[in-house]
């Protein structure tokens, strides 16, 4: 098939998403299809005229534009299929208080929140709500980008000027003590868990992408039941916030074995050693068979 690999862009993560895409491109390649390597910051007129000719796009953007459903869009209106979520649900996702509302609204168990739009004249109006430690993170970003564990007044006050002072939205939320654990969903099918034990305080950017960052562990060694409760709330989320083919779950599974659902990615990450990679190689698909399946799935939501 004539492939448009989509990756790249200006979103902080698009070094990831070039590096993840480079891996993708090979595997393609190996494979029979041609390729054609698209980099977003080449701009939307460019890749209109390219999705045009293509038979299918493979997208591996991280963060917006990608998966805020910009691209999805557009390539919806031209033709082209494509992998994974479509615009509204790519949207919904990304916009992490949104997510939460739908999924509590769904019976979704979630952790303690308040979303900021702006920064507040008094913070006494976050501490009357929520409780040290918390968590502050972009409302629309990914990766662990933006992310700040706070303990006290003065770290939330720096942690919400971090944020603001570069243009993003906020989320905070209280902290749930627990294991680090996340979910794949591929078609209509939750993939085995996996434990992720960040070798820092927490799994923020730099313990998600250093090299010895983290273990992660496939299967999570989080006993039958839990791993049952996990599967049942990422193939839920999956639903309710109408995605389609393939996303990923993060929770926090406390000691008593209870999950909070985090947020749901709908374009995780795509090298051999990411985590729906991993998961899915569980169930005996090798990377380049889970690409192809993608891709398949794409073609066929097209017809």
């Amino acid at each position: 098939m004539n492939v448009l690999l989509i990756a790249g862009g200006w979103s902080p993560e698009r070094e990831i998403s070039l590096r993840g895409a480079r891996g993708i491109e090979k595997v393609l390649k190996e494979r029979g299809h041609d390729v054609t390597f698209f980099n977003l910051s080449d701009g939307f007129e460019a890749l209109i005229p390219l999705a045009k000719k293509a038979e299918v796009a493979f997208i591996n953007l991280h963060g917006s534009p990608g998966e805020d459903g910009l691209v999805q869009a557009i390539l919806s209106r031209v033709n082209c299929p494509y992998q994974g979520a479509d615009a509204e649900g790519s949207f919904l996702a990304l916009h992490k208080y949104a997510a939460k509302s739908l999924m509590q609204a769904g019976g979704l168990r979630t952790v303690n929140g308040m979303f900021l739009p702006a920064m507040p004249e008094d913070l006494a109006v976050i501490e009357e709500k929520l409780r040290y430690p918390m968590f502050v993170k972009s409302n629309n970003g990914g990766s662990s980008i933006h992310l700040y564990r706070v303990k006290n007044r003065e770290e939330l006050k720096n942690a919400l000027e971090s944020i603001f002072s570069v243009g993003l939205e906020i989320l905070i939320e209280e902290l749930v003590e627990g294991k680090d654990v996340t979910c794949g969903v591929l078609g209509d099918e939750a993939l085995p868990p996996i434990l992720i034990e960040s070798k820092g305080e927490f799994f923020d950017y730099t313990n998600k992408y250093a090299e010895d960052g983290a273990t992660e562990i496939c299967p999570a060694p989080i006993g039958e039941e839990a791993t049952k409760k996990v599967q049942e709330m990422a193939l839920k989320a999956h639903k309710l916030l109408g995605l389609s083919d393939y996303s990923r779950s993060d929770f926090i599974l406390t000691k008593d074995g209870v999950p909070y659902i985090l947020e749901v990615n709908t374009l995780p990450g795509m090298t051999a050693t990411s985590l729906v990679p991993k998961e899915a190689k569980e169930i005996g698909l090798q990377f380049g068979e889970l690409i192809e399946k993608l891709l398949e799935m794409a073609i066929n939501k097209k017809r």
